[in-house]
């Protein structure tokens, strides 16, 4: 018997062998050995205290900045979905947002609590639980100015608090969840009081501003490498002549440098494949070396 064969009972849902490509918006990769749904947070520890420690675990959210390889993903693979998604009002300035709430739908709720800066958070694809595990940031502003606490299971099933200053956040990136094993549950936002038709009316300019300038519409992972101060790195990827460029079925979009789009048949190992020659050639080229904003998990 595998270990597969002898996984804790859920309240939630079990999968195995299931294809993660839908649930990423670059639509590639294989499958995970097993994909758990939790039912709610007391399901997911419960699950992690009674799993062998020897499994492997990872989390995603809707995979929005997420490349998973073709050979699929080892272990168990842990999807927070609706019933993480609650979004409510805590007090005056406070709003509490599951891991599962789309950023997008964090910022319109505080807009219609009239509560100002988060507002970006309209920019930001992908999901709160994403958006805690990176600094998620755009026009100037990230997780880190708006977060209070956060909340997050380890992989022994311990629920902890982290205070903005215990996730030691920098740019795109939490020391403390790159040194340990946590799925985010959740967090706590604080705004301030605003008239929410300036609120609305900011939120606007940033969705204009997005649709404008990037590709929303392709099936790409959003910003593929961190911008490597002081540069942009579109500026660097477009300079190396890569804007627009086949490979395979995987290229850099023609309208901004720094997303990689799936033309509608890439493989990750394309996509991945294009990434890691574009930064090559930006190494070679222009003497600067990328960095990898995409998450990538799995087998090649």
């Amino acid at each position: 018997m595998s270990w597969r064969d002898q996984l804790p009972e859920v309240a939630g849902k079990l999968v195995r062998d299931e294809s993660l490509a839908p649930y990423t918006w670059l639509r590639v990769g294989g499958p995970a050995d097993v994909l758990f749904l939790p039912a709610d947070e007391a399901d997911l520890q419960a699950f992690l205290r009674a799993l062998d420690p020897a499994v492997p675990v990872t989390a995603v959210g809707v995979g929005s900045n997420l490349l998973v390889r073709d050979g699929g993903v080892e272990g168990v693979v842990v999807r927070l979905g609706k019933p993480f998604a609650d979004v409510r009002r805590m007090d005056q300035h406070r709003i509490y947002a599951g891991a599962g709430a789309l950023d997008a739908q964090v910022s319109r709720f505080a807009a219609e609590a009239e509560l100002s800066d988060l507002e970006f958070l309209t920019g930001v694809p992908g999901s709160v639980g994403g958006a805690l595990t990176m600094n998620a940031g755009c026009y100037g502003s990230e997780i880190k100015d708006v977060l209070v606490e956060a909340y997050a299971v380890t992989r022994q099933g311990e629920r902890v608090i982290f205070s903005v200053e215990d996730l030691k956040y920098g740019y795109r990136y939490s020391a403390t969840a790159a040194e340990h094993e946590l799925i985010f549950t959740g967090a706590l936002f604080q705004g301030s009081r605003a008239d929410p038709d300036d609120i609305f009316a900011r939120m606007a300019e940033i969705t204009a501003s997005r649709e404008a300038s990037q590709p929303v519409r392709e099936r790409t992972g959003g910003s593929t490498f961190k911008n490597p101060h002081p540069d942009s790195a579109w500026k660097l990827i477009d300079a190396a002549g890569w804007r627009g460029k086949l490979f395979g079925g995987a290229m850099f979009s023609e309208q901004h440098a720094n997303f990689l789009i799936n033309t509608g048949e890439a493989t990750a190992a394309d996509l991945e494949g294009l990434g890691e020659a574009v930064r090559a050639d930006v190494a070679e080229k222009l003497g600067v070396t990328l960095e990898w904003e995409i998450k990538r998990i799995g087998r090649p």
